[in-house]
């Protein structure tokens, strides 16, 4: 089979991609998923947000990535600010077995 390139899906170029690992512990991993996806409407609804996915790690128990595509470093700040604010962070903190690991990634080409 012979791959297209001109077919194939890019993100845009000017995206700001965003990934937190999480290590959740194993024995309230489902809860978590549950919290999440309560709030993942209002993640994906904030100005800029223009992708918010949840990914568990087959391998690892309680390895959680968020995925996450923005418009700019800034509107995602703004949205963690707001998080923090509403005491939504320290909440997930309780889950956390480990310091959560967040990158900001810009796309090469």
């Amino acid at each position: 089979m012979t791959l297209d390139v001109n077919s194939t899906l890019s993100t845009p170029n000017d995206a700001v991609f965003v990934t937190i690992n999480l290590q959740v512990d194993p024995a309230k991993l489902d809860e978590f998923i549950a919290i999440m996806w309560d709030a993942a409407p209002d993640t994906r609804a904030w100005d800029g947000c223009q992708m918010f996915d949840i990914y568990v790690n087959q391998d690892i128990p309680g390895h959680v990535v968020f995925y996450e595509m923005w418009s700019s470093k800034e509107q995602q700040g703004s949205y963690l600010q707001w998080r923090g604010e509403t005491g939504f962070l320290e909440m997930l903190g309780l889950f956390l077995t480990a310091e959560l690991d967040l990158a900001y990634l810009s796309k090469v080409g």
